[in-house]
């Protein structure tokens, strides 16, 4: 069994892209199809030290709340290993997924695995902004 050391600092990029790993998914991302994509996210996470992996979910056509689990399971082994999880795509869809599981800070969308790789986040695009409500809050509408 690996050692855990404690928790990082930000992380930082790696010297190499040899620590980085890439795992991919594409179509419909449910509780009855995101297996593939949590072993895959195991599996770029076996043996020993720092691992960074890049999530490239591009090809995904919609998906829910199952791919939080996966995720957030890679990202905190990650961590705790001195890596990242991050994830790159394009959709809204998986943005609202995120955001309505409270990661959507944790998983900014990247364009590319390079700007994934290099931490650059499509901040043109702007994250999913949190829903908003006419109710006041005694639940009348103004």
């Amino acid at each position: 069994m690996c050692p855990r050391p404690e928790p990082p600092e930000p992380c930082r990029a790696p010297e190499l892209f040899d620590e980085c790993r890439m795992v991919r998914a594409h179509g419909m991302l449910d509780p009855t199809t995101v297996a593939p994509l949590a072993h895959a996210l195991e599996e770029a996470r076996i043996g020993c030290g720092r691992v960074f992996v890049i999530v490239d979910l591009r090809e995904v056509t919609s998906t829910d709340g199952s791919i939080l689990g996966p995720l957030c399971a890679a990202w905190d082994d990650c961590r705790a290993r001195h890596g990242w999880v991050r994830v790159v795509h394009s959709s809204t869809t998986i943005d609202l997924a995120l955001l309505g599981g409270g990661v959507l800070d944790r998983f900014p969308a990247h364009a590319s695995a390079q700007d994934a790789w290099r931490g650059r986040t499509t901040a043109a695009r702007g994250a999913v902004p949190a829903p908003t409500s006419t109710r006041t809050a005694d639940g009348e509408t103004p």
